[in-house]
């Protein structure tokens, strides 16, 4: 970020490609909808460039940047609101169309048809046990499992305490494992 503030174009390049895809995956998992995601990760790097002359070393770039993604989150949130949410049954193309879902896309060839629909019923059941978490919880679980962030740094996005973070981690994890006890999915093992 510093050889960036020199000038230093080809810096801008390298902090896109280092952090796009993680942020992107925690805006993805806030927001739930690809289209929306895309609009608020190009919002990110947009808030990055205009904002590159305040951004002072005192802080490390990523809690910068997700500080970022967390708020335009939360402003993409207030406007769904707003709109009808799609089913997660939809298919991946957006439309009516009988295409496949994003749970039957996902697995590989090499495994039995047995094996595969159980990872689709798995991850269907994780997709809606996630985004039943309250947002705080949420946000949370999906900054450290997804975007791989230590407790410290949640912290210092979301605004509160280390120790209010790891309660919520907790709350999450015990909400989520009984999620997935209730629909059949034995004994997650979900860590910390």
């Amino acid at each position: 970020m510093e050889r960036y503030q020199r000038g230093e174009a080809r810096a801008f390049e390298i902090l896109v490609t280092r952090h796009q895809g993680p942020v992107y995956n925690f805006v993805l998992r806030i927001v739930g909808h690809r289209e929306a995601a895309e609009d608020v990760l190009q919002e990110v790097f947009m808030r990055v460039v205009k904002g590159a002359a305040q951004f002072e070393r005192r802080a490390k770039f990523t809690t910068w940047v997700y500080t970022i993604a967390r708020n335009l989150c939360i402003d993409a949130q207030r406007k769904a609101r707003y709109r009808r949410t799609d089913s997660l049954d939809q298919s991946i193309d957006g439309d009516d169309s009988d295409g496949p879902t994003l749970g039957a896309s996902i697995g590989d060839g090499a495994r039995s048809i047995d094996d595969r629909a159980f990872d689709v019923q798995t991850r269907a059941v994780m997709v809606e046990a996630i985004a039943a978490l309250s947002e705080e919880q949420r946000e949370v679980f999906t900054l450290r499992e997804y975007a791989g962030l230590p407790f410290q740094e949640i912290a210092s996005i979301v605004g509160c305490p280390e120790n209010t973070v790891k309660s919520r981690m907790r709350y999450a994890l015990e909400n989520l494992r009984k999620r997935l006890e209730a629909a059949g999915i034995g004994n997650p093992v979900v860590d910390q």
